[in-house]
């Protein structure tokens, strides 16, 4: 089964480690990078896709960051 995650976060290191962290997972990037303005909490926020092909079958109940 093929998995997907969007990954997000403030535009800081710490962004950049989660995303690392999925690549060394054997997560594969899924399109461009987004930013955006969150007004409420007055800073820059970064997001990322990613997927993975895996064993088994999908359900809801599927723990995506588990694999």
């Amino acid at each position: 089964m093929k998995l997907y995650r969007f990954l997000s976060e403030e535009d800081t290191s710490a962004f950049c480690h989660k995303v690392t962290d999925a690549l060394n997972k054997g997560w594969e990037l899924y399109g461009s990078p987004t930013q955006t303005w969150d007004h409420k909490a007055g800073v820059m926020r970064c997001g990322q896709s990613v997927v993975k092909e895996v064993d088994g079958t999908y359900t809801p109940e599927t723990k995506l960051g588990a694999h």
